[in-house]
């Protein structure tokens, strides 16, 4: 009971911001699909991040669907600039969890348990072929066993396993991809089943979404682009097995596209190719800086400053005081911003600091990025703003809860408060905190 309470009340956090049907759901896989492992700047992704927080945070899905056990998702995000997703699909679609502190679906686990599936039998079986190496504990869940296996020996390998299984009385499915990685997972499980009984959940829940797009690379994706009215991309630089699945059962599916973008680009190309929605990220628009072309959204307001705010350090930007000028003046008078560290001094004052922080992070790694952002209007004429904002230079990664209060004054947004406190587990190395301006 306890559990059940805890999953009800995830997902209801994580829609509480829904008020209708989603305009817009992306179902996406990571690596070498919303993660660019070749791309060091991580300049795909942080343009996706972008997007998603400015045009579909409020009002959209995004949820994660990947091959990795949480343990390995986990480190991927400390690894790169993920946003944080509403649902998380681990394992090839055997686990499925929900909200920032990932609670586990029970009910899709027990849906899982049937006597078709015996993970000592899987094991029992597998034993007999030497060209398969169990892969690390990590990756082996209750209702997945995974292995390396010898280059070339997939297919063939693959065919004559399933038939032992079959015989001793499994229904498994056997995944060959990226031409050494083998998995074993029940059949009823896998992205495509996993995203069916999501779809299923939110119609209950009154929250079916208009569109859905899923996005993959590999065979393990597959299943994701069979599923009825749901749009897929295969970003372009898909593997070969997951092409030719196309070729042979998708072909003539007009609601399936191989792009001719790479990973983040390709789901951002999808999103204008199927039309579902804006697919300009803010981070691609030279004018998007200009606060006079839209000063009415809050959220907006917030990825426009610290895109400036990332721009400003890395020295990107020629007349930017002309830039710090205006934030000023959008600043009430007695605006407030409270440092993490405690501090509090006027908001005007900070921004008119960040002129002696021009250039200090060329030539480096550095970003700055926000993520869920969720905007609250319970005040005519005011609004709340909560986020996570991130930043990172090189190695180094900190990141703080940050709280932004707006009023309106005359149609435009005023800043009149900044809030930040630290996250329970800090990644900030700097004792006193120096490094951290805004």
């Amino acid at each position: 009971m306890g559990c059940s309470c805890c999953l009800m009340l995830a997902i209801g956090l994580t829609m509480e911001r829904l008020i209708s049907h989603p305009p817009l759901m992306i179902v996406s896989d990571l690596d070498h699909t919303m993660v660019d492992h070749q791309d060091h700047e991580n300049l795909s992704l942080l343009r996706f991040n972008s997007l998603w927080e400015y045009a579909y945070r409020r009002d959209s899905l995004l949820v994660f669907s990947t091959a990795r056990s949480p343990i390995l998702y986990k480190e991927l995000r400390k690894e790169k600039p993920l946003l944080t997703p509403d649902i998380t699909i681990t394992s090839i679609g055997t686990e499925i969890a929900f909200g920032n502190s990932m609670v586990a679906d029970h009910a899709w686990v027990e849906s899982l348990n049937t006597d078709k599936w015996n993970r000592e039998i899987v094991l029992e079986e597998t034993s007999k072929f030497p060209e398969l190496t169990l892969q690390p504990k990590t990756e082996q869940r209750l209702h997945k066993v995974s292995f390396y296996i010898d280059e070339g020996k997939g297919e063939a390998l693959t065919k004559e396993l399933s038939q032992l299984l079959e015989k001793r009385g499994l229904d498994v499915k056997i995944i060959y991809s990226w031409g050494k990685n083998v998995d074993v997972i029940p059949r009823g499980a896998g992205k495509g089943e996993a995203l069916e009984y999501l779809l299923k959940k939110l119609q209950a829940e009154g929250i079916f979404p208009v569109n859905t797009l899923a996005c993959g690379d590999s065979e393990h994706d597959a299943e994701l682009f069979s599923i009825p009215d749901v749009h897929g991309v295969m970003v372009s630089n898909s593997q070969e097995e997951l092409l030719k699945w196309r070729s042979e059962n998708a072909l003539n599916n007009l609601k399936v596209i191989h792009s001719t973008e790479r990973c983040a680009d390709g789901i951002i190309q999808a999103i204008g190719y199927f039309n579902l929605g804006p697919n300009l990220s803010p981070r691609d628009v030279s004018e998007f800086l200009d606060r006079k072309t839209d000063n009415a959204n809050p959220g907006h307001e917030v990825v426009r400053f610290y895109l400036f705010y990332e721009k400003l350090r890395r020295g990107e930007i020629k007349n930017y005081e002309t830039y710090i000028a205006s934030f000023k003046e959008s600043c009430l008078h007695a605006a407030v911003h409270f440092h993490p560290s405690g501090a509090e001094k006027s908001l005007s004052d900070t921004i008119d600091e960040l002129k002696k922080c021009y250039g200090d992070k060329r030539g480096k790694k550095f970003w700055v990025w926000v993520d869920q952002i969720l905007i609250t209007d319970t005040i005519p004429g005011k609004w709340i703003v909560k986020f996570d904002k991130w930043e990172q230079c090189e190695d180094e990664r900190q990141y703080c809860k940050t709280t932004v209060e707006f009023t309106s004054k005359g149609g435009d947004l005023v800043w009149e408060k900044v809030k930040q406190i630290w996250s329970e587990e800090p990644e900030v190395k700097d004792d006193d905190n120096s490094s951290w301006i805004l």
